[in-house]
């Protein structure tokens, strides 16, 4: 498994169109692909345009296979980069309520 950062610019209307699609992420992962993907966390990001995006950390076996969970998820997928080493400065901070 390789780690790698998916961009997802402009994803969602709203955060519960977020969360749905969070929920299909989830099941696709778990229930199907548990052996070619598996996702660490997302960064929630406000958009100009004040629609949603991500930026996703999945552990997955290629490109190819976080391509496919997308299509099974119905997640956009603007850019794939693969991780080549990890600095943890300070931990992430506590998620915020707005």
């Amino acid at each position: 498994m390789h780690t790698y950062v998916i961009l997802r610019r402009s994803g969602w209307a709203s955060p519960e169109e977020l969360q749905a699609a969070a929920a299909r992420s989830s099941r696709v992962g778990d229930d199907e692909m548990s052996d070619d993907i598996r996702w660490v966390r997302s960064y929630v990001m406000k958009e100009p345009d004040g629609t949603l995006g991500t930026v996703c950390v999945y552990q997955a076996s290629s490109p190819e296979a976080i391509r496919e969970h997308a299509s099974r998820a119905m997640l956009p997928v603007d850019e794939i980069v693969e991780v080549g080493d990890t600095v943890v400065v300070r931990p992430d901070p506590a998620a915020v309520a707005s």
